[in-house]
C-alpha cells in the first residue's frame, strides 16, 4: 500500500502559505541538507530529494491544487475509516495515447529526480499534453505529444544524458549546456502511432529545478554571500561557490551590507552560443555577532564614542 506523502508538513509550512513563504522555507531547508554541505551523508541526501520533491509540488500552482484535493479526499477517507484501501487510481496521472514516460539518470536523481513513488504515481504525467496540428488541409499531420522533465541546474549548466523510456523503447537524450525551463527536446517517432500507423513525435518540454543557492535570470546567476563584520569593515577574502567550482572573492574595506560584486562568465552558458557565459552576481550578506565577550564590547563601546 502507497504511503500519503504531507509536502507541507515536509517544508514546515501552514497549508495556506503563500508562494513566497513557501519558497523561502523551500531555501533554509535545501540549503541545510544540501549535498555538498553533507559530504557522503545519505540521510541528508534522502531528506534533500524530499523537500526538492515537496517544492516541486507546492511551488506549482496546478500541481498543488490537484495535491491539495487529493489531500481533502484521503483526509475525509481516513476519518470515514472505510474498509479497503484507498483508490490512488482516481489520482493518477497518465499520459495520453497509453504512454508510459519514465527517466533515468545520475545527476538528476541527486538534485533534480529521484522522486518517491508517490509523486511518480500521482504526478508522472502531469505535463502530458496532446495536440493535433495541420499544416496544409488534406494533409494528415501526427499528433504532437508533450511532457515535462525536470532537470537540475547543474544539469542544466554542465549539460548531460538523459535515458528515457517510452513504454519498451529507450532513448538517450541529450540535454544541451545552458538548457532552460520551456526548452524543448525532440523524440523523433517516440509517441504513439495514428490510425494510419504514422510515427508521432514526442517532446521532452525542460523544467530547471530550483536550486537552493542560485537565482537564475537568463544567463544570470545570482547568489548570496555572508561575511563577517570584520571583513566586511577591515577587507579581505571570502569563498564564492560557483556551478564550476569555488572562488576567492576580494572584499575592499568598507563594504556594505547588500553590496554587490559581479564575477564576469560564472553564469549560466548560452543555449545558442556554447563559448559565451552569463555573469554571476554575489550579493553580500553581513553577519553580525550575537554574543559579544567583555572585552569586544568595551572596544565597540569605544569605537562608538569617537
Amino acid at each position: 500500500m502507497m504511503d500519503y506523502k504531507d509536502y507541507y508538513e515536509i517544508l514546515g509550512v501552514d497549508r495556506n502559505s503563500d508562494p513566497d513563504e513557501i519558497k523561502s522555507a523551500y531555501r533554509k531547508l535545501a540549503l541545510k541538507h544540501h549535498p555538498d554541505r553533507n559530504q557522503g551523508d545519505k540521510q541528508a541526501e534522502e531528506k534533500f530529494k524530499e523537500i526538492n520533491e515537496a517544492y516541486q509540488v507546492l511551488s506549482d500552482p496546478e500541481k498543488r491544487a490537484h495535491y491539495d484535493r487529493l489531500g481533502s479526499a484521503y483526509s475525509s477517507w481516513q476519518q470515514r475509516g472505510a474498509p479497503g484501501g484507498f483508490n490512488w487510481g482516481e489520482w493518477t496521472r497518465g499520459a495520453p495515447g497509453g504512454m508510459r514516460v519514465e527517466f533515468e539518470g545520475d545527476l538528476g536523481d541527486l538534485f533534480g529526480g529521484g522522486f518517491s513513488d508517490f509523486f511518480s504515481q500521482i504526478f508522472g504525467g502531469f505535463g502530458m499534453d496532446a495536440m493535433g496540428r495541420q499544416s496544409a488541409p488534406r494533409q494528415q499531420v501526427p499528433q504532437r505529444y508533450e511532457t515535462e522533465m525536470v532537470i537540475s541546474l547543474h544539469e542544466a549548466y554542465n549539460g548531460s544524458t538523459r535515458q528515457v523510456k517510452v513504454n519498451d523503447r529507450r532513448f538517450d537524450v541529450r540535454i544541451p549546456e545552458g538548457a532552460r525551463t520551456g526548452t524543448k527536446l525532440r523524440l523523433k517517432g517516440a509517441g504513439p502511432r495514428g490510425p494510419r500507423g504514422q510515427a508521432s513525435d514526442l517532446y521532452l518540454v525542460v523544467k530547471v529545478s530550483p536550486d537552493p543557492r542560485f537565482e537564475r535570470k537568463g544567463d544570470r546567476l545570482y547568489t548570496d554571500v555572508s561575511i563577517d563584520l570584520y571583513t566586511a569593515v577591515l577587507g579581505g577574502e571570502t569563498i564564492v561557490s560557483t556551478l564550476s567550482g569555488d572562488v576567492v572573492l576580494q572584499i575592499p574595506p568598507g563594504t556594505q551590507p547588500g553590496q554587490t560584486f559581479r564575477l564576469k562568465g560564472r553564469g549560466m552558458p548560452n543555449l545558442k552560443q556554447k563559448s559565451k557565459y552569463g555573469d554571476l552576481f554575489a550579493d553580500i550578506q553581513v553577519e553580525l555577532p550575537k554574543k559579544l565577550t567583555p572585552q569586544q564590547r568595551k572596544l565597540f563601546e569605544q569605537l562608538a564614542k569617537l
